[in-house]
């Protein structure tokens, strides 16, 4: 008998688990087993980190984002089946009921042999009043971002309010300004932009006002008014009311595991599903799950942690996909790594914050530098900040943050490789980087911040008396 394989979610993990199954099982001349996948959306393996691109009008088509079209993936011999949703699992069974969304809404069962949670996530909604108001979206899907642009075509809205200023937050008001409207950002931080220490949001902040995008920090939100049409009018908050013709809540997401749960799968302190580092849920043989709805080990803090990110989500995939045709993957956890942009500033960060480091047990010390993103003589030169964090004594790399212009934030990617990899600062003083004048002053950021950090880290220590 066929093996099957159902698959709940039809995006980054679970297409690329289907595909590198299949594929996988062609290559070593194995059976095929059935592949069924069920979406409730309306697309597949698109980028949902795209979709505020697509809204500031940067990307001009909506297809644009989808990499691959359900018929495409049908063509590859899976069986797709959209909006369609998975609405119980029994894993004793092996049994997955669904409902059609469409047309009748008829409901059936699966049998499966193995089984992949590819379920993602969903927007933070907070429980405030007006919530449900026309003009208030979420951003984390396809459709959520069709939803905007109709909205914003048909409303000529000109006040648009962001509650969050994280990742989401600022590219959402990066698009809303680059479309023409005003913007304000509320947040209940002090700093926007809490993926990186406060002194740098501090820069952050700095610039997107300069932008002219109004940042309320340090306030919370605490509901919505509304017009006589049902249609959001501003946003209440503890320091008075922000007029807005359209929100967009930008506070983040967490992962969908409410099916999961409801099947007994364990969920850990981060609200993600458990893996092992196959990515099969513990106590399940024949259960995998990846991408957004799991938690992952990290490897500085030692613990679980979610992050919604697609470069980790279609790596589950891969190597949910290899464990099913019969090989050997495992996933060996995450730094942290993230970079992100608001108009013409760039953020990067890696490894671990202060507080993340302090929660985590480190003694640790800092170092902050403002370094040229090419020679200074060179037409374009702009400033960047750097920040180091090492573990005192040892001087090991803990984690790196970036703020800059042009060409500033990717450097992340060398202080990523260097925790990955377990260096030292004083080691990373000598590593040999690139240099030309149009790329890199002679002695480039990341070096002049190592530099500086491993100073740091040798005052640090205590010296014995002669």
């Amino acid at each position: 008998m066929t093996r099957r394989i159902v698959v709940i979610g039809g995006d980054a993990t679970g297409m690329s688990a289907a595909n590198t199954a299949l594929r996988h099982t062609a290559a070593d001349g194995g059976e095929a087993p059935e592949v069924i996948v069920l979406e409730r959306g309306h697309y597949t393996s698109y980028s949902a980190c795209g979709i505020p691109y697509w809204i500031a009008g940067e990307v001009s088509d909506r297809d644009d984002l989808v990499a691959r079209t359900p018929e495409q993936h049908r063509e590859a011999g899976i069986d797709v089946r959209m909006r369609t949703e998975a609405t119980a699992v029994d894993v004793e069974k092996q049994v997955v009921s669904f409902r059609a969304l469409d047309g009748d809404g008829s409901e059936g069962e699966l049998e499966y042999d193995d089984l992949v949670f590819a379920t993602g996530a969903t927007p933070v909604y907070p429980p405030l009043d007006g919530i449900d108001a026309a003009g208030i979206h979420g951003v984390q899907s396809l459709e959520q971002g069709e939803q905007i642009v109709k909205d914003l075509d048909a409303s000529q809205a000109r006040r648009a309010v962001v509650v969050g200023a994280g990742y989401i937050g600022v590219e959402m008001a990066e698009a809303m300004l680059t479309r023409g409207l005003e913007v304000t950002v509320v947040d209940r931080a002090p700093q926007p932009f809490t993926q990186v220490d406060p002194d740098l949001g501090a820069i952050v902040r700095t610039a997107m006002e300069d932008m002219g995008i109004t940042v309320l920090t340090g306030t919370s939100v605490e509901g919505f008014d509304t017009r006589e049409d049902g249609r959001v009018a501003a946003v209440r908050t503890g320091d008075g009311a922000v007029a807005a013709d359209i929100v967009v809540i930008g506070l983040g997401v967490a992962p969908n595991v409410s099916l999961a749960q409801e099947a007994g799968l364990t969920v850990g302190r981060s609200g993600g599903l458990v893996t092992d580092v196959r990515m099969r849920c513990v106590g399940h043989e024949n259960v995998w799950a990846g991408g957004d709805c799991v938690e992952v080990h990290h490897r500085l803090s030692q613990q679980g942690v979610a992050i919604a990110l697609g470069t980790h989500a279609n790596k589950h995939g891969r190597i949910i996909g290899t464990n099913l045709a019969g090989g050997y993957g495992t996933f060996p956890g995450v730094i942290g790594t993230a970079i992100s942009k608001v108009c013409s500033l760039e953020i990067g960060r890696t490894g671990l914050g202060e507080n993340e480091a302090r929660a985590a047990g480190y003694g640790f010390v800092t170092a902050t530098i403002e370094s040229s993103n090419v020679a200074g003589y060179m037409p374009g030169a702009e400033m960047m900040t750097v920040k180091v964090i090492a573990e005192e004594r040892s001087g090991r790399l803990l984690g790196a943050q970036i703020v800059g212009r042009a060409n500033s934030a990717k450097r992340i990617d060398v202080f990523a490789t260097a925790i990955w990899n377990g260096m030292g600062l004083e080691e990373m003083t000598f590593m040999d980087l690139s240099y030309a004048p149009p790329f890199s002053p002679t002695w480039d950021a990341v070096l002049v911040a190592a530099r500086k950090g491993a100073k740091a880290v040798q005052d640090d220590i205590p010296r014995s008396p002669v």
